[in-house]
């Protein structure tokens, strides 16, 4: 018996996820450059979350940041390629958490990323990752992600 697949817009809409609007370059670069089957975005923040982890965020806010962070690179996967189904694998996931000089705990920040990609992709959503401590983010963000994966490859235009 074949089983069917949902597809990550499913799965986002089962979560109560909606995919946000695209969110405008912080200056000369582009959300995401393809280079054959792998597409490496550029680093994603947040509107709502601000400040430091270990100082004036909580790490339950800070996972909560990094989900949002994912689903604005999700939002950039979908942008790119009109539909979530066609990525193949998510490969790599860098994460970057401003925090405080203390601050030890930037995975468990990064699963908020981490958790909401294997719930959307099921296996393909499981990656390699780094989770950095850093001293401080663009527009005091409180976390940043970016991800390479690999995508289906594009029929050749036979025209």
């Amino acid at each position: 018996m074949k089983q069917v697949q949902v597809s990550p817009e499913a799965r986002l809409k089962e979560l109560g996820l909606n995919l946000p609007d695209p969110r405008h370059a912080a200056g000369n670069y582009v959300s995401c450059v393809r280079t054959g089957n792998l597409i490496f975005t550029s680093g994603q923040g947040t509107n709502e979350f601000r400040g430091r982890l270990g100082e004036d965020v909580s790490i339950e806010i800070g996972y909560n940041a990094a989900k949002q962070c994912m689903l604005n690179l999700l939002t950039v996967l979908k942008q790119e390629l009109g539909e979530l189904s066609k990525v193949k694998r998510v490969v790599k996931v860098l994460g970057f958490v401003n925090s405080a000089p203390d601050f030890t705990d930037q995975p468990n920040v990064m699963n908020g990323a981490s958790d909401l990609l294997v719930q959307v992709f099921g296996e393909r959503g499981k990656h390699g990752r780094s989770a950095v401590g850093m001293a401080q983010l663009p527009l005091n963000n409180a976390v940043e992600v970016e991800m390479v994966v690999e995508v289906e490859e594009e029929e050749a235009d036979l025209g």
